[in-house]
């Protein structure tokens, strides 16, 4: 009996593991990226911008893809494992648009959907999903990351009101947000407040100087004395369980998505060991760079492997905390570790912008930390696996 046929860039099959459904999302998504967006990656990475964003919202938005596995309120109501396919495809262009859907859809929309009033639901999901409205989410501060419990941006009663009082950093979406999630400390503890960003005393000044993510909005948020009514605080959000929650759903997608940007790159290094001759043929054909090649293959696949058995988790009964970390932890780490090894097999070339290697890479070393650190993770899963904590 012969054996089936191998495909070189898939060499387990796991594209057969799709349903028809998940297939047309990877492929609609695959192809609007490759002609409206990739012929232009680069250069706006380059020059640290991502123009035309309320168009390429809207563009997302008309495919589904902002709140794709939130049910009604205009999302998509999609499977897990669908929104994992199109961060994947997301991210393989790049990690700042993989970053936008995220914190649109798993961080500020899935706030307001697990958390909000049915008003608030109504007045900004429908609009979300559309792209006709951006959202952003307020946890990190200057000096709080690892440790939100710790922030020292406040919320207190003025009356019926709020005043809020503090700042955020490194806030994708900050400064073309419509809509701001913020999380801020009470006398009641840890509460989260929907703050329309054209409320006085809010502002978002863009983050610059960045070497990585650069083909994304990143910001500061200032809120200076923002007075909102009873109505903007989140009713079902107590206690910093509430960002965690929110977090843990983007983190999904990072497991997903680093698949895409490990892909890339494998598929960059690939290609170019075929085609680029020294010593009178491809370098393909030598030991170390096949080496290089096989072992990229096999950490990509384990990855993709472990992204697939949590979508199975987390659309049936459900997937723990500590199983995201163990994604997290392992499919941005060998994600990195792909992107380095495809750099030696470009060699000079490997460091041009000609190829999405170096931008993969760059891109990749915010990936580590944003969402929870190598640390972090690494600390919950211990503690998992252990029943010590070792946070302090």
């Amino acid at each position: 009996m012969p054996f089936p046929a191998l495909d070189p860039v898939d060499p387990l099959h796991l594209e057969a593991l799709l349903t028809d459904e998940e297939r047309a999302v990877r492929d609609t998504v695959r192809q609007y990226l490759d002609d409206k967006v990739e012929p232009h990656i680069a250069e706006w990475f380059e020059n640290g911008e991502l123009p035309g964003l309320p168009e390429l919202a809207r563009e997302f938005g008309k495919m589904g893809l902002l709140g794709m596995h939130l049910e009604g309120y205009g999302c998509a109501g999609t499977s897990a494992r669908a929104y994992g396919v199109a961060c994947r495809e997301l991210e393989a262009t790049d990690s700042g648009l993989r970053s936008f859907v995220s914190v649109q859809g798993s961080l500020a929309m899935f706030a307001i959907h697990r958390f909000g009033t049915e008003e608030q639901k109504r007045e900004w999901l429908p609009a979300m999903a559309a792209g006709e409205a951006i959202g952003c989410f307020g946890l990190t501060e200057p000096d709080h990351g690892s440790d939100p419990s710790s922030m020292t941006t406040r919320a207190r009663r003025d009356g019926a009101d709020w005043i809020l009082d503090g700042r955020k950093m490194w806030i994708t979406n900050g400064s073309v947000a419509a809509v701001a999630v913020v999380w801020a400390r009470t006398d009641d503890g840890v509460r989260g407040f929907v703050v329309p960003t054209s409320t006085p005393g809010f502002s978002a000044p863009p983050i610059k100087h960045k070497m990585s993510l650069r083909a994304s909005v990143t910001s500061e948020l200032v809120l200076d004395g923002v007075r909102l009514p009873a109505s903007a605080e989140l009713p079902g959000a107590r206690g910093v369980g509430a960002p965690l929650t929110c977090l843990n759903e983007a983190r999904y997608g990072i497991v997903w998505g680093v698949t895409g940007a490990a892909r890339s790159a494998w598929r960059a290094a690939r290609d170019y060991s075929l085609q680029r001759e020294q010593f009178g043929k491809p370098i393909a054909g030598f030991q170390l760079t096949q080496q290089k090649l096989v072992d990229m293959a096999l950490e990509l696949h384990k990855a993709t492997l472990t992204a697939l058995h949590l979508s199975a988790l987390k659309d049936g009964d459900g997937v723990h905390p500590a199983q995201i970390s163990f994604g997290k932890l392992n499919n941005v780490r060998e994600a990195i570790e792909i992107c380095r090894t495809a750099r030696t097999v470009l060699g000079a070339n490997g460091i041009s912008l000609e190829y999405p290697v170096i931008r993969h890479a760059n891109n990749l070393e915010s990936v580590l930390t944003y969402e929870g650190t190598t640390e972090m993770h690494t600390l919950a899963l211990g503690q998992a696996l252990t029943g010590h904590a070792a946070f302090r």
